[in-house]
């Protein structure tokens, strides 16, 4: 049996790796069972037959708990599992480099010192989103305008990230330092990245993105079966490696700003996810269906294991992720030859 088959929709025929689509499926009945855990367990416990008569609108006693708190809540942590996972997939394939991450290359960064000038300056909440969303595409254009002086070459384009995004963080403690305290104790909650007190509104702008977005994403699924070529190849079949490469990590860096500009610095998702599906799938690149379900199953558990590990006290989903995330980076140094 072919590992490989192939599907045409009118004229266009695609080729898909049935590992893939099996990994994928596996993946997302494991976010349903994750999302059923993250309306069931907590304080108050919720029953299964109860979450269900919630969510059909029989009516229970805990519909408020269900429904306003939890349910907005758990399907926010899919929404930004998705799109922190797609955009890892993005910014690994186009950097060739299974540490390229937004919290690696500077996008992280640069939403946090954005948000934290206007955490700390008095600005309205409303002002706070917007603010980290422009950081975070700055910091993205000064990392590709630096990365794309010889062609978008993987290495450069990692290592121009990486000393974006130590000046950004050097920059974001001077702020929080001169600040006033409680000022300086609300960004750092905001850097820290946290679900609570954010839904339908959060999952509705990543939603919208997403939904903008698919048609690039539907492109960059196609194109990244050439982005890990070298230019010479690349050229030789009739493609554009550098502007292709650009488009890839435009998509990928977008998708990162607006989610962290929406619920702040979840880090780790994003370097994590992909190699999680690129493991699970065998293939040479991260796969975008497979990391966005690695990434909100990962979000969910995250933020589920930060409301009960140390209960009724709720930890942030970026403390748990960054506990995960940290050991893993570290066994990918370690694993890694050069």
């Amino acid at each position: 049996m072919s590992a490989v088959s192939s599907v045409r929709v009118g004229r266009v025929s695609l080729l898909v790796r049935r590992r893939a689509v099996v990994v994928s499926l596996v993946l997302a009945a494991l976010v349903v069972v994750a999302l059923v855990f993250a309306l069931w367990l907590g304080r108050p416990y919720v029953a299964p037959v109860d979450v269900l008569r919630s969510l059909s609108g029989a009516g229970t006693p805990y519909d408020v708990v269900v429904q306003r708190l939890r349910l907005p809540r758990a399907v926010l942590a899919v929404a930004v599992g998705v799109l922190f996972g797609v955009a890892g997939a993005l910014i690994q394939s186009v950097a060739r480099n299974s540490l390229a991450s937004p919290d690696i290359i500077g996008i992280t960064q640069g939403a946090g010192l954005a948000a934290t000038i206007a955490l700390t300056s008095g600005a309205a909440a409303a002002v706070i989103a917007p603010s980290a969303l422009a950081g975070g595409l700055a910091a993205a254009a000064l990392v590709l305008l630096l990365g794309a002086r010889h062609g978008l070459a993987a290495k450069r384009f990692v290592l121009a990230g990486v000393a974006v995004a130590i000046a950004l963080r050097a920059l974001t403690e001077i702020v929080m330092l001169t600040a006033e305290p409680i000022d300086g104790q609300r960004a750092h909650i905001w850097l820290v990245g946290t679900l609570a007190g954010r839904g339908w509104t959060e999952t509705a702008w990543l939603t919208g993105t997403l939904v903008v977005l698919l048609p690039a994403l539907l492109w960059a699924g196609w194109s990244l079966r050439t982005s890990s070529l070298d230019d010479d190849t690349a050229r030789g079949l009739g493609t554009r490696p550098v502007a292709r490469r650009v488009g890839l990590a435009a998509a990928g860096v977008l998708l990162a700003a607006m989610v962290t500009a929406q619920v702040g610095a979840v880090d780790f998702v994003a370097l994590v996810a992909p190699q999680v599906a690129r493991r699970l799938v065998r293939a040479e690149r991260p796969p975008l269906v497979a990391a966005g379900l690695a990434g909100a199953l990962l979000v969910v558990l995250a933020d589920l294991i930060g409301r009960l590990l140390f209960a009724p006290t709720q930890l942030p989903a970026g403390v748990v992720t960054a506990a995960i995330g940290g050991p893993y980076l570290l066994f990918l140094l370690v694993r890694r030859k050069s």
